[in-house]
């Protein structure tokens, strides 16, 4: 199917703000981070760790380390995500090698920690708003939630409380602990540049085309939807769908719906809690077929 102008500029503009992403992260890790010896977490962290004790290139080690991620990913994630997970981090790696030529900006760890943790954010903030990843853990972390239901910001926490503790254990607890600093006040600027990233999504999607529509959730995603019933006030009756999704899926979602019903109205809105465990059926996708129009508990632990 060819793609139109439009497409084209926003393919465009998404990997424009990707790169951005990465290079302002890259700096705040080259010019703030390492310098004073404090670490990011998940793979830049195990990075600076390894470049710290050996020399090794640190734009090599982030390259080396996520490739691994990169090939699991690819496996249980969309084919989009990893294309640009892949992408940012070969940018990133690249931008890394770039600001190593310059003085840091500061050697004091204080301001190291505030403004690199808030540029930081900042860089990290728009490649994952734009459908991209820095760091291939949180990719694994998606599949591992996906089957044994742990979530996501936990297991990345609990990864990279670890990596501090061991940092400690090598370069002093209190690089250990300007560390955690800096990794909370990412976070925060994470979540304020992607306001919700950390919440589960909700999507409901009003559809003429609703059984292709659940099956490509299904088959892409992994994830099943409730089916209603609805009337509109003009348009008469109409089928909706509504399914909970992680924020690495909703960019799955959006091109899914697009490639399928275009005119659709899709409504995507913040989870601030899930209570219950998702079922999956094995004939779900034999009861659509048949127009079965059971409902489906979709509730997936975050």
């Amino acid at each position: 199917m060819k793609k139109s102008g439009s497409d084209i500029f926003s393919i465009v503009y998404e990997f424009a703000l990707i790169t951005l992403g990465a290079m302002i992260a890259a700096f705040a890790i080259e010019e703030f981070l390492v310098p004073c010896t404090i670490l990011d977490g998940g793979v830049v962290g195990v990075s600076i760790m390894i470049n710290n004790l050996t020399g090794f290139s640190l734009s090599l080690l982030t390259i080396i380390i996520n490739i691994p991620f990169l090939i699991i990913g690819s496996t249980k994630l969309g084919k989009i995500f990893i294309a640009k997970s892949g992408y940012s981090m070969l940018v990133f790696a690249a931008f890394l090698k770039v600001f190593e030529q310059y003085q840091n900006v500061t050697d004091d760890y204080l301001l190291a920690v505030c403004f690199g943790g808030v540029i930081l954010g900042m860089g990290v903030g728009l490649v994952i708003r734009f459908g991209g990843c820095l760091d291939g853990t949180e990719a694994v972390a998606i599949i591992i939630n996906k089957k044994f239901k742990l979530p996501v910001g936990r297991l990345v926490l609990f990864v990279n409380i670890a990596i501090y503790f061991i940092a400690g254990i090598l370069f002093g607890f209190d690089r250990a602990m300007y560390s955690l600093l800096t990794y909370f006040i990412t976070s925060k600027v994470l979540d304020f540049v992607e306001s919700g990233l950390e919440q589960a999504k909700a999507a409901m999607i009003i559809t003429d085309d609703a059984q292709d529509v659940a099956e490509q959730i299904y088959q892409k995603l992994g994830r099943t939807v409730t089916i209603m019933e609805g009337e509109g006030l003009v348009s008469g009756k109409k089928v909706v769908l509504y399914c909970v999704l992680t924020r690495f899926e909703v960019r799955e979602l959006r091109s899914i719906i697009a490639g399928i019903d275009s005119s659709a109205f899709v409504a995507v809105s913040d989870v601030s809690e899930i209570i219950g465990t998702h079922v999956k059926k094995a004939g779900m996708l034999e009861s659509l077929k048949k127009g079965n129009k059971t409902e489906e508990n979709i509730l997936e632990s975050e």
